[in-house]
């Protein structure tokens, strides 16, 4: 009985739950989440639920401390204290300062986010960025490659089930089968009455197989004759060529399906257009020639005839519709557009063009002037058709009756007429058109055909060719006085222009009226330098003499400009003009040197001798005192053989002029002529007047050198170096009389004292790197070079003796690395024609050898040894037209130095030899 009183304590199992009841509500479960669906499994109870549920076990809600605070009032320590003005701007000055902080750091932490940014992606990318190479390479997998990709095979590692279901075969395939391979060898009795070549259709006809062929050719045979031309009886016959018919099927174009695609979108679109705006002609026309290039030329034209009917007044339907059709369809076309646009001269000009015969365009165009008098196109095109010069007359003065304005009419009519009839018209054309300077220019160019028409004395042509000037002239102030201001630009241009058709003195004319306007009084002088050099540039020498003619009349007395003056008389004028300008150049600049010396350098030249030696002399009375005068008269009388009158004057040199150039060149003088203890004397003479001119001590120390007396010319170097000792060519000379001596180890040791005392001297180092080649010391010299190029790493000199150090493989990129370093450098320039000469570049090198010599701004600073290189060059490759050339560019530079130059040019027996002569021999020595 105890056991029957006591309660089941599972019976709460089989009783029902209640109504609110939520399993797991007690331990905080509102539901269940699964990895297919993310969140909850179901909606979790509501805030009524949760709190019914909470009061019936007694609970007391949560309540936020915060849900009645409001957000606008301090709470905590401030909660009791007024939220006041000053507060408020407390925390807006608070505000502004965390923002300007922000602010300030926000850039460096925005690299640093983005930095790591970068380096997170970088280690690890997503897979699509592992596979973007890959997916770019299958644009370029063709179609058999995509084929022969083997199919996925199964990768699940499951055994799948085979499908081992049979099927039962009809007997009906299984006979069909094997009948299918077999052969059959007689005939039933069908076949045999009808020979087994006639087979009954359904109906009972009988097929005759060879009446078809038979047929079939005949069709093939007429379709070509059509073709061909042949058929006429059809009214068939086309134009095709019979023999380019074939070459003609392989002109047509196959349009791709891409292609085909945008004309069907470009149709839509354009029929969209016209449908929406018929009265948009470039519509039409748009459309009709996408027909046209789709090779549907029906639609083309059906389409610009219907633009013609919506846009009756647009020229360039009508004249699209004109191109569309053949000739004489054409013709209609025009016709009927000059009904609807008869002002439209495109219109008359296309209709005159579809005429082969001249009277038939005479007769259009004619027609059109009379719907369009004042269109001067029409006007110019029918007076061209006229082979007389008497109708073109005829129809210019009609043309400028009926277009007054119209310059190009005016200038034609005087053309045609005689001068004197023209210079009427040409006034008729200034009171009609008192704007235009074409018309004065006309004026001024007929004069001067006047004046050069017939032989006329100098006077007379002289006075008539001042009118040119006189109507240049006023034709500007006609100008100004019409508000028609050209700028200097434009008259410089129009001087050109006339100086290209022959008119020099037009030119002149124009440049003297024109030349100083727009310009400030103090720029004057380098505005018409740089107007002339321009000028010349162009090849427009008629304008550059005319502006430096105008700019010497302002400035007499301006050397330079007079030194320009002649300069360019001699690149292009004549002897006479050159010596002209040279002789009013010495009159207004009497105390400049190198224009009496360019007079008498062009006398000598010429072969005028006494000439020379008269503007010499003229020269020594306005320059008595003159070094250089002095120079060239004892170098004129030297050359001519008259060697005492010339030590005459270096004596007489010594005593007015005393300078130590007058003595240098007076011992080189008896050097030259065997006199050496002279020399000597004249030597130890200025060495005590002038102890810092190096060259006394060069001369001396090679003079004892060539007697042999090694101990005197060591101690001739010796004191030059002490006296000077920043000139680099004197320790070269004492390290090379060493070398000489075969003390090669002194010569070194000399060197290194004249770097120390010279330190960034690329010629000491060249000198060091040569030293060590002649001692056959060639790792040595390669480490004498790179310790150069460290030193002075722009030398083009030390950097073209880098590139021929080189083995022959590696040479082009040490050419770059120089080209790098040492730019414009002319021997870097030269080593690099030298290598496209050896790999055969022959126009190449022809071009870098030209900018070798034109890398120095003065031409006398060029280097000899480039100029003899570039003569070699022509002499193996060249034409003897480039070849002399070559010669005369290098004469007219005068080259002055070089490594072979100097030697050859220095050498007493080479004393009274030309620079043509000179070359040679230094291009016979080169290797």
């Amino acid at each position: 009985m105890a056991a029957k009183d006591k309660p089941n304590k599972l019976a709460f199992l089989s009783m029902p739950a209640p109504a609110s009841y939520v399993a797991g509500l007690g331990r905080g479960a509102s539901g269940f989440t699964t990895r297919s669906d993310i969140g909850p499994a179901r909606e979790g109870p509501s805030a009524e639920v949760i709190a019914e549920a909470q009061m019936r076990r007694g609970e007391e809600p949560d309540i936020d401390p915060e849900q009645f605070q409001d957000p606008d009032n301090e709470f905590g320590l401030f909660a009791g204290t007024t939220y006041e003005a000053d507060d408020e701007e407390a925390d807006r000055i608070y505000e502004q300062v965390d923002k300007n902080m922000d602010a300030r750091r926000r850039a460096r932490r925005e690299a640093r986010e983005n930095e790591e940014l970068a380096r997170f992606r970088a280690e690890h990318p997503k897979i699509q960025q592992q596979f973007a190479d890959l997916k770019r390479g299958l644009a370029v997998v063709t179609d058999e490659e995509w084929e022969s990709i083997p199919e996925v095979g199964n990768l699940t590692r499951k055994k799948r089930k085979r499908d081992e279901r049979s099927f039962v075969v009809s007997d009906s395939v299984i006979v069909g089968d094997r009948a299918r391979t077999e052969y059959e060898t007689s005939l039933d009795a069908r076949q045999q009455a009808t020979g087994g070549l006639e087979t009954p259709a359904e109906n009972g006809t009988i097929t005759n197989f060879a009446e078809m062929s038979q047929a079939r050719d005949k069709i093939l045979s007429l379709k070509l004759d059509q073709a061909s031309g042949t058929a006429t009886s059809t009214g068939l016959q086309t134009s095709i060529d019979p023999k380019g018919y074939l070459t003609s099927l392989d002109s047509v174009v196959l349009k791709t399906d891409a292609e085909i695609g945008d004309i069907k979108r470009a149709r839509m679109l354009f029929d969209s257009l016209v449908k929406s705006n018929p009265k948009h002609a470039p519509g039409w026309i748009a459309a009709a020639r996408l027909e046209e290039h789709a090779g549907r030329m029906v639609a083309a034209r059906k389409l610009i005839k219907q633009g013609c009917e919506q846009c009756p007044k647009n020229e360039d339907v009508w004249l699209e519709a004109a191109r569309l059709h053949n000739n004489d369809d054409a013709k209609v076309i025009l016709a009927n557009a000059v009904q609807h646009v008869g002002q439209s001269v495109k219109i008359w000009l296309a209709a005159a063009d579809l005429e082969h015969d001249v009277k038939a365009k005479k007769r259009v165009l004619r027609k059109a002037l009379e719907h369009i008098p004042n269109s001067v196109r029409l006007w110019k095109e029918t007076v061209n058709l006229e082979s007389s010069p008497v109708d073109a007359r005829i129809l210019l003065s009609r043309a400028v009756e009926v277009i007054p304005q119209s310059v190009e009419l005016w200038l034609a009519l005087a053309r045609l007429e005689t001068p004197d009839k023209a210079k009427a018209v040409l006034n008729k054309a200034r009171k009609a058109v008192p704007t235009s300077h074409e018309i004065w220019i006309a004026a001024g160019r007929l004069l001067e055909q006047e004046a050069y028409a017939t032989e006329k004395p100098p006077e007379q042509r002289e006075k008539e060719l001042a009118a040119v000037d006189k109507t240049i002239e006023a034709g500007v102030r006609e100008l100004r006085r019409h508000q028609v201001l050209l700028t200097r630009e434009q008259w410089l241009k129009e001087a050109e222009r006339c100086e290209n058709e022959g008119a020099i003195r037009t030119c002149e004319a124009i440049i003297k009226a024109t030349i100083a306007m727009d310009i400030e009084e103090e720029d004057r002088f380098d505005t018409w330098m740089s107007d002339a050099e321009a000028a010349e540039a162009k090849g427009n020498v008629g304008v550059a003499r005319a502006i430096l003619a105008y700019a010497l009349r302002v400035f007499p007395d301006k050397k330079s400009l007079w030194r320009k003056a002649a300069d360019l008389e001699k690149a292009h004028g004549t002897k006479e003009s050159l010596n002209a300008i040279l002789e009013r150049a010495v009159h207004h600049c009497p105390q400049a040197e190198v224009l009496w010396l360019m007079w008498a350098k062009e006398k000598w030249l010429a072969g005028d001798v006494p000439a020379a030696r008269e503007v010499l002399e003229r020269a020594f009375v306005a320059n008595s005192e003159s070094e250089q005068i002095w120079l060239a008269a004892v170098k004129l009388e030297a050359e001519n053989g008259e060697l005492d009158v010339a030590r005459e004057l270096l004596v007489r040199a010594r005593t007015v002029a005393d300078t130590e150039r007058i003595w240098m060149k007076s011992a080189v003088f008896e050097r030259q002529q065997g006199q050496l203890s002279t020399a000597l004397e004249t030597l130890a003479t200025a060495i005590k007047k002038y102890p810092k001119f190096a060259k006394l001590y060069m001369i001396q120390g090679q003079i004892h050198q060539q007697q042999g007396d090694l101990a005197a010319a060591r101690a001739s170097y010796a004191a030059g170096i002490k006296a000077c000792p920043k000139d680099v060519n004197l320790w070269i000379l004492a390290s090379r009389l060493e070398e000489a001596d075969g003390k090669s180890i002194k010569a070194r040791a000399l060197l290194d004292k004249a770097r120390l005392a010279n330190p960034g001297s690329d010629v000491l180092w060249a000198e060091a790197v040569g030293v060590e080649e002649r001692s056959g010391g060639a790792a040595q010299a390669k480490t004498v070079l790179a310790r150069g190029l460290q030193e002075c790493p722009t030398s083009g000199l030390l950097w073209s003796m880098a590139i021929w150090a080189e083995p022959r493989p590696t040479r082009k990129a040490r050419s770059a690395d120089a080209l790098r370093k040492a730019g414009n450098d002319p021997w870097v320039l030269c080593s690099v024609a030298r290598l496209l000469w050896a790999e055969r570049k022959i126009e190449k090198a022809r071009h870098w050898f030209e900018r070798a010599v034109a890398a120095n701004e003065n031409p006398s600073d060029t280097w000899g040894d480039i100029w003899a290189w570039w003569l070699k060059f022509e002499r193996q490759h060249g034409t003897p037209e480039q070849q002399e050339e070559v010669i005369k560019k290098a004469i007219s530079a005068e080259p002055r130095y070089g490594p072979t130059w100097q030697p050859i040019a220095k050498d007493l027996t080479n004393t009274r030899k030309s620079t043509r002569e000179i070359l040679e021999l230094v291009a016979n020595a080169l290797h």
